[in-house]
């Protein structure tokens, strides 16, 4: 039996005690309100990543998305969907079969494919040489092939074929999501009712808002879709954080990293998706047009900064872990703290910054 001690945050209170973990699984809460200040939180659940630690998710690479999984690992990411930008089919019908390996022994929860099927007016950081409209085709292939292994698809929904597209994710048990889009309000209404119910980053790569013609932003806060927010200061305003959170609540919203290669590395020049990016002050941009190329965040630091901005503990911890686990359908098995789930734990200072992290018990490596 091993036994963690501080304030544990569940998904509804913070209990001072001890985490007494039996294995692999969470054996118990005992309140003590002797335990200290340390701030224990369940396992980070990231659905936007692109890589860290100087590699990548996107190449389809498996040494390469081991050690991108690892470095967010040690910052308390203990489920990661490896997303890769807008590609060539080849190159995402490949890395359907080299993560395969890699999602049955857990390493990763699966691949998020952002992209090729968005709007070239809102594609942001996308490389446009390979957006272009949805293929049934396509999908039914990479669906079928990757049963298990492809979890998430963002397409955006005024695309020709992309109700039917979101219908087929659906049908296959893969979360499909709008972004990247100039969809109007109705458009985005069409989307969901047709099967999305993620919103990639919420307002980045997305029509602005306008009190004639609302766009996909209040299309979604408006609908049932849960929403992506990329909370690093950088792709949004704290106070638009706190705003999304008021407004849908912590069971509607996720934390996301959407982190690139140059996570944890020092500025510099580095690529994604064939294109040039320069990371200055820990800010990824195009090297061509300035357009925000991804972040440099980890999970723990978007807790941090949604905290910082005003959304409460437990409520962030649920962004972070128990809300994206359930949209994964891993609610049963993982994403909280609380017996009988899996020991997924993060143990955090005062300031919220990682001391240890557990994954099923075992403790991570520091380095």
């Amino acid at each position: 039996m091993t036994r963690v001690s501080g304030r544990i945050v569940t998904p509804d209170a913070v209990v001072t005690g001890h985490l007494d973990l039996d294995g692999d699984l969470i054996a118990a809460i005992v309140p003590d309100d002797t335990a200290g200040d340390d701030v224990i939180v369940p396992g980070f659940v990231d659905l936007h990543c692109h890589g860290g630690g100087g590699h990548t998710f996107t190449t389809g690479s498996a040494p390469a998305a081991r050690a991108a999984a690892a470095f967010h690992r040690r910052h308390g990411t203990t489920t990661i969907l490896a997303s890769l930008v807008s590609s060539p089919f080849a190159l995402m019908r490949s890395a359907v079969d080299a993560y395969r390996p890699l999602v049955e022994d857990g390493t990763l929860g699966g691949i998020h494919f952002e992209g090729p099927y968005l709007s070239a007016v809102r594609c942001g950081a996308q490389n446009p040489s390979f957006l272009r409209d949805p293929s049934m085709d396509e999908i039914t292939e990479l669906v079928t092939a990757g049963a298990g292994v492809v979890r998430m698809m963002t397409v955006a929904p005024e695309l020709p074929g992309a109700l039917d597209a979101i219908g087929r994710l659906r049908d296959h048990g893969v979360l499909a999501a709008i972004g990247h889009t100039d969809a109007t309000y109705d458009q985005t209404h069409a989307g969901v009712a047709a099967g999305a119910t993620v919103a990639t980053h919420l307002f980045n790569g997305m029509r602005p808002t306008h009190h004639r013609e609302p766009g996909p932003v209040v299309g979604l806060l408006s609908s049932t879709a849960t929403v992506e927010l990329i909370a690093d200061n950088v792709h949004l305003h704290p106070g638009m954080v706190k705003f999304v959170v008021a407004d849908v609540g912590p069971d509607r919203a996720v934390l996301v990293t959407d982190a690139m290669d140059a996570t944890g590395m020092p500025d510099g020049r580095y690529e994604l998706g064939g294109q040039e990016v320069v990371v200055a002050d820990r800010v990824a941009r195009l090297a061509v047009n300035g357009s925000i190329a991804g972040s440099t965040l980890t999970m723990d630091g978007a807790l941090r900064n949604a905290v910082a901005a005003g959304v409460p503990l437990t409520a962030a911890a649920r962004m972070a872990s128990t809300t994206p686990a359930r949209l994964l359908g891993l609610d049963k098995t993982l994403g909280a703290l609380a017996p009988g789930l899996r020991a997924d734990v993060v143990v955090l200072s005062a300031d919220l910054t990682p001391r240890s992290v557990l994954r099923a018990g075992i403790p991570v490596e520091a380095s």
